[in-house]
């Protein structure tokens, strides 16, 4: 089982095409020694031929041209993509998919209130069925408390690998019908298990609460990508681009007292990487105080084509 990253930034990108930061400014000008990154998705497969994309990024266009693999080219028309798994339904997840309007079928996995959100808040969905055929294959929640996993799910073309939903606490996107009264499939991690090898990863590249479920998901995983969005709870509002805190958009910050940096030293021999960066975040900057810290603590900062095999 291979696991590519595609895009290793949040939002917008690193540079953000609108953002003047340090770090914007620096990796434009050759002033920082950085990595330009499109917005957070990641890829699986078994055989580097057919592809699971989980998350569809607005760069998905330039992600494909960068993974030569996620194109077979044995036809006319073709695609390495399989199948599309959908985390939440931010913007930046979910508008890449009309980069795949051309193709005749659209498999999409996703929690009913994801794909309400979709199918209701954003209309996706009506748009996209003007242009091929979409089928639904529900993503099934625990809905009772505690919350725990989800049910499992595999794709026929992924033989050996085992897909487990977590419930994450988040709220779903302001245009979401429902964005006042959360619900247990708004945000999910997944686990991704070879059954063949028992070895997993945990996937979470918004994460603002280590609920006890989710802490026993990374601590059962071989590896752990999740969200390395800001440094510091007060990012923005020290940069004067915006009054809300991390937590307030739904990420923990890496430094501090319970921050990311703290759970993930307290998990041992595993590979720890962080994803979904934010172009404010100093660990960007590959000579930065912050982000020796995270060399020594043997902590990974994901990059546009980084690979992890289990």
């Amino acid at each position: 089982m291979k696991i590519r990253v595609l895009g290793s930034a949040a939002g917008g990108g690193f540079p953000q095409w609108n953002c003047n930061c340090r770090n914007c400014d620096g990796v434009r000008h050759g002033r920082i020694r950085a990595r330009r990154r499109t917005q957070s998705s990641i890829a699986v497969t078994v055989n580097d031929v057919d592809w699971l994309l989980i998350n569809a990024s607005p760069d998905l266009l330039a992600q494909i041209g960068a993974s030569p693999s996620l194109q077979p080219g044995r036809y006319a028309r073709d695609t390495g993509i399989v199948a599309v798994v959908l985390m939440d339904a931010q913007i930046d997840h979910v508008t890449g998919l009309l980069m795949l309007r051309e193709g005749k079928h659209l498999s999409i996995y996703c929690t009913a209130s994801v794909w309400k959100d979709l199918t209701e808040g954003l209309s996706l969905t009506r748009v996209l069925s003007h242009y091929c055929d979409i089928q639904w294959h529900p993503i099934e929640m625990n809905d009772t408390m505690p919350p725990g996993e989800g049910k499992p799910f595999t794709l026929p073309q992924l033989e050996g690998i085992d897909f487990i939903p977590v419930p994450l606490s988040s709220k779903a996107p302001p245009y979401s019908p429902h964005r006042m009264s959360p619900s247990p499939g708004d945000n999910i991690g997944l686990i991704i298990r070879n059954a063949r090898t028992g070895k997993s990863a945990f996937y979470a590249p918004g994460l603002g609460q280590i609920e006890a479920h989710v802490e026993s998901a990374m601590r059962a995983a071989d590896s752990v990508l999740v969200d390395g969005t800001f440094w510091r709870d007060d990012e923005m509002i020290r940069l004067g681009l915006s009054k809300k805190r991390a937590l307030d958009m739904g990420h923990l910050p890496q430094s501090g007292p319970g921050g990311m940096i703290e759970l993930l030293d307290s998990l041992g021999d595993r590979r720890k990487i962080l994803i979904h960066i934010n172009n404010t975040n100093p660990i960007l900057d590959e000579d930065s105080q912050e982000r020796a810290t995270l060399a020594r603590d043997g902590i990974e900062v994901a990059y546009d084509g980084m690979e992890i095999a289990l």
